[in-house]
């Protein structure tokens, strides 16, 4: 935002103010418009829409500065106002800070302070603009790609709970997404702004969980010269996305349950209470009511954390999806990676949709860049997608492979057939065949070579 575009209002009952305040204004370039008390001021901030309002406290008429400043913040949230008096007191400028002014100017009024108080409010709102277009781009690049009933569903869960407070504990197989929902939480909550930090017990020692997520203090064990912060301290105000709380060990969720009780915790070796608002939301793939019966799992800990129950569907449970989520990800690799877009045939669309995705999305994902790597043309088949690892179990070409030790072997052997499927497909023309496979034809040529296929041109 630039002075040219920026609309400044001044509502003040004294005419000389308002005369020689709007003529150094206009000076600089920026648009004013002038109101003489708090009545017209009002109407003026609904005409005008001003990015800025420098409010007299003390005026007469049926408002004074601090009632317009207390309607106005209700009804104009993105106008800033700056509070501008000639015998304001210390309580006066703390009620109008409180009421949400983002300044508080005496008179007699300073050109330079008047003309800093811009610049920091111009660039405040530059940053939130930017800020605000950053969250959108990366809201539509975490957004969950379905339309199944089930996916349907998940998106309605996360509209409704995202703007609340509630723990959420987000249950599912691995790959089928627990990460993009928790962000999708997180973004679309009040706390989009503040950060959101991970972590995945699983990959963590047992010994070592306690002090990564709450933090070490300096001199708790051998080694620790400074004070470490956790992954609380680090989500301070936002979200702690907690990954497979299944493998936490006991001590741990002991020490969890307590933070999400009263809010506070102790570093390891510390004794001082650390306050933090933090909202925890936690995934597992592991089944935790049976981890509870089986005693490995903290009862009241589960209770806790299932506020707001999640289950992500497995892909095998939402087919329908596979061919939009084929699109998403081509999409995504060939805008990433350079590659043209592929194609890919109606047969190999009906394998996929056949395929029972242990991995879920996760590994379709996986795999549809793998896909891109390993395919040269622009289309994609069928012997395309076995080539690129995706095999039935009743396939026989999966016997053969399970008898390859190395993945040069099978990429070798089914490089070879697919030249030999081309080839023929093309009877015999190379020339024809490299075109049609987007391969230079010398390059072509060595491949024939090098795997002794035989052709009479």
């Amino acid at each position: 935002m630039t002075a040219l575009n920026t609309k400044i209002l001044i509502i003040d009952d004294e005419a000389p103010i308002r005369d020689v305040l709007s003529a150094s204004l206009r000076d600089e370039g920026y648009q004013v418009s002038l109101a003489h008390d708090g009545e017209s001021g009002i109407q003026a901030i609904r005409d005008v829409q001003p990015d800025i309002v420098f409010l007299d406290i003390w005026m007469p008429g049926k408002y004074d500065g601090i009632e317009v400043l207390n309607l106005a913040r209700k009804e104009f949230p993105h106008v800033e106002f700056v509070m501008i008096s000639g015998h304001g007191t210390i309580e006066t400028a703390v009620k109008a800070t409180k009421l949400g002014a983002w300044d508080f100017i005496e008179k007699p009024l300073s050109m330079d302070k008047i003309l800093i108080v811009i610049s920091n409010i111009l660039s405040y709102q530059q940053q939130k603009e930017e800020k605000a277009l950053l969250l959108n781009k990366l809201r539509k690049s975490i957004a969950l790609i379905g339309e199944a009933p089930s996916i349907v569903a998940t998106k309605q869960i996360i509209a409704r709970v995202a703007p609340t407070s509630s723990w959420v504990l987000i249950q599912g197989e691995a790959g089928t997404g627990k990460e993009l929902v928790a962000q999708n939480i997180h973004y679309m909550s009040s706390r989009a702004s503040r950060p959101f930090v991970e972590i995945n017990c699983g990959g963590i020692p047992e010994d070592l969980q306690d002090s990564e997520i709450f933090g070490i203090e300096k001199g708790a064990m051998p080694g620790v010269e400074r004070t470490k912060k956790g992954k609380l301290d680090l989500a301070f105000g936002g979200t702690l996305y907690i990954a497979e709380i299944g493998e936490l060990n006991q001590a741990a969720q002991s020490k969890l349950l307590k933070y999400l009780d009263n809010r506070t915790y102790t570093r390891v070796g510390g004794t001082e209470l650390i306050e933090n608002d933090v909202r925890v939301i936690a995934a597992s793939s592991k089944d935790l009511e049976k981890e509870v019966k089986d005693g490995r799992f903290r009862e009241d800990l589960y209770y806790r954390l299932n506020v707001i129950p999640f289950r992500v569907p497995a892909l095998r449970e939402h087919p329908e999806d596979i061919p939009v989520l084929v699109s998403y990800f081509s999409d995504n690799v060939s805008r990433e990676s350079g590659y043209p877009k592929k194609a890919f045939s109606e047969k190999g669309v009906e394998k996929m949709l056949a395929y029972q995705w242990p991995g879920n999305v996760r590994e379709l994902k996986n795999f549809i860049e793998r896909v891109y790597i390993l395919t040269p043309g622009d289309f994609v088949d069928v012997h395309d997608l076995r080539f690129a690892g995706l095999i039935d179990k009743d396939d026989e070409k999966a016997v053969e492979m399970q008898d390859l030790s190395t993945f040069r072997e099978a990429r070798a052997q089914f490089e070879k057939e697919y030249l030999l499927r081309k080839i023929g497909e093309n009877s015999g023309n190379i020339s024809r065949t490299a075109e049609v496979i987007g391969l230079e034809r010398s390059y072509l040529h060595r491949k024939i070579k090098a795997y002794g296929i035989d052709t009479k041109e």
